[in-house]
C-alpha cells in the first residue's frame, strides 16, 4: 500500500507540473485501427471500463463495441458509459434499449429530449471528448467519435475513410484520463447538471469578473520549463468551463510561438481566435513553415465559409494553407518541430476553445512527432494548396466582418466569457 501510495503522489505531483513521465503513446490512425485495440482492451477487462464520447451511433461498427462493454459487464467487470445528448441524440433510444437490458450504466450529457432543453444557452456547451479506460491501465484519446470511419451523420456512406486519429497510452498518463472520465459520467449520471457556465451569469462579474476569473479558474497553460522526465513525456490537457477556460487554446499558442522550423496543424473547423492567429503570423513572417491542412469536402458548409475569411491574411504573411480531398477530415492534431506533437478533440474554433469540454494529449518525444508528421506530410501531399481567396476589397471585408459578428453573438449567447 505503501508503494502504491508513493507511485499516485509522484504521478499527480507531476500532473500539477502539467507533464507526466514514462509514458508510452502510440498513434491511431482512424477507427479501423482505434476500435479493434479497444475492444480487445474491453475483452480483456477484468475491473471497470469508463468510456466518454460525443458520438456514440448505432451502425454495425458502433454495436460491435457495444457488445464488447455488454460482454465485459456480463463477467462482473464495473461498465460506464457516457455520451453527449445532442451528439448521439439520434442513437439514444438503441444504446439506452441496449444497455437497460444489459445492465450497463449509460449516462447522457445534457440530454435533448425535452422540448425545453432546446431553449437553453447552456446547452450549447457539450461534451466532445473522445475518451476511454480499461482497468487503469490502457488510455485511449484522440477526436474519434463510436461510429464507422465511412459513414457521415448527414451525407451517408463514402469510399474512403475519414482523416482521423487517436493515441493509445498507458503509464502516469492514465490516471488524468481516469479521473476526467469518471468526473463527467458521474456528473452526468447524478443529473448535477448544474451550469459550469454559472460564473459567467453571476451579476458581480461584469464588476469584478478578473478577480473572479483567475479565482474560478486555475492554472490556464502548460509550463514552460518541462521538467526532467523519462520518456515519454506527455501532458492531458482539458478545457472545461471552470477551471482550465483557455489551457488547450494556450497549448497551442505557446507552441507556435516557440517553433523554429515547422508548425503544421491539422483541422476541420478553423476559426482561431487572435492569440492562435497572431501566433501563426508571427512564426511565418520570421521564417519557419507553418502549413494548415483544413477540409476540401465540407460537411458544413457555414464552418468552411468561416475559415476562408482569414485566408487571405494568413497567406499574405506567408502561411501555406491545404485543403484534404479524398475523404472527410475530421483529425485535430499539430506538430511543432521535431519534439511537440498534439493529439485530441478540440477544433480550433470557438466552439472547441472557448464552449466545448474538450481533451488533447500533448507529447514531447522526436518519435511519436515525427510518426504524426509523415501522416500530415501524406495527407498534404493529397491535398490542393489554396491560393490567395478574397483579396483584400470591400467584399473581403465584409466577409471577415460577417463571420466575426457571428462568432461574437454565439460566444455571448453561449456565455462564454474574455475576447475571442
Amino acid at each position: 500500500m505503501r508503494r502504491l501510495g508513493s507511485r499516485r503522489r509522484r504521478r499527480h505531483e507531476a500532473a500539477d507540473a502539467g507533464f507526466v513521465g514514462g509514458n508510452e503513446v502510440e498513434l491511431l490512425r482512424g477507427g479501423d485501427q482505434l476500435f479493434p485495440r479497444m475492444q480487445a482492451a474491453i475483452r480483456h477487462a477484468h475491473s471497470e471500463v469508463w468510456l466518454a464520447t460525443y458520438i456514440f451511433h448505432d451502425d454495425a461498427t458502433s454495436l460491435a463495441l457495444v457488445d464488447a462493454l455488454i460482454a465485459a459487464h456480463r463477467r462482473g467487470v464495473r461498465v460506464r458509459v457516457v455520451v453527449d445528448g445532442f451528439g448521439s441524440n439520434a442513437s439514444l433510444a438503441t444504446l439506452r434499449e441496449r444497455f437497460a437490458a444489459s445492465g450497463v450504466a449509460l449516462a447522457v450529457f445534457r440530454p435533448m429530449d425535452r422540448w425545453w432543453h432546446w431553449l437553453q444557452p447552456g446547452q450549447l456547451r457539450r461534451l466532445h471528448q473522445k475518451l476511454c479506460v480499461v482497468d487503469g491501465d490502457v488510455a485511449f484519446v484522440g477526436g474519434i467519435n463510436v461510429i464507422d470511419d465511412r459513414l457521415d451523420l448527414h451525407h451517408g456512406t463514402s469510399e474512403l475513410p475519414r482523416l482521423d486519429f487517436a493515441v493509445e497510452a498507458r503509464g502516469g498518463l492514465v490516471d488524468l484520463v481516469a479521473q476526467s472520465v469518471r468526473a463527467i459520467w458521474s456528473r452526468a449520471w447524478l443529473g448535477r447538471d448544474f451550469d459550469d457556465a454559472l460564473i459567467d451569469y453571476v451579476p458581480l462579474r461584469r464588476r469584478f469578473g478578473l478577480w473572479l476569473s483567475q479565482i474560478w479558474r486555475g492554472p490556464q497553460r502548460l509550463p514552460e520549463r518541462v521538467p526532467h522526465l523519462p520518456p515519454v513525456c506527455a501532458a492531458f490537457v482539458l478545457r472545461d468551463n471552470l477551471r482550465r477556460r483557455r489551457t488547450i487554446e494556450h497549448a497551442y499558442a505557446d507552441a507556435i510561438r516557440g517553433a523554429r522550423e515547422r508548425v503544421d496543424v491539422v483541422c476541420p473547423y478553423f476559426y482561431p481566435g487572435q492569440r492562435i492567429r497572431h501566433a501563426l503570423r508571427s512564426a511565418a513572417d520570421r521564417g519557419v513553415r507553418v502549413r494548415l491542412l483544413l477540409q476540401g469536402k465540407l460537411d458544413y458548409r457555414l464552418a468552411g465559409w468561416a475559415a476562408e475569411a482569414l485566408y487571405a491574411d494568413l497567406i499574405g504573411h506567408g502561411v501555406e494553407i491545404y485543403e484534404y480531398m479524398p475523404a472527410f477530415l475530421h483529425a485535430k492534431v499539430a506538430v511543432v518541430d521535431d519534439h511537440w506533437a498534439t493529439v485530441g478533440s478540440s477544433n480550433i474554433d470557438p466552439l472547441s476553445l472557448l464552449v466545448n469540454l474538450e481533451a488533447n494529449v500533448v507529447v514531447l518525444d522526436a518519435g511519436f512527432t515525427a510518426r504524426l508528421a509523415g501522416e500530415i506530410d501524406a495527407a498534404i501531399a493529397v491535398s490542393q494548396r489554396v491560393g490567395e481567396r478574397g483579396g483584400t476589397g470591400l467584399r473581403a471585408m465584409m466577409h471577415r466582418a460577417v463571420v466575426a459578428w457571428f462568432a461574437y453573438v454565439f460566444l455571448r449567447v453561449a456565455g462564454a466569457a474574455g475576447r475571442y
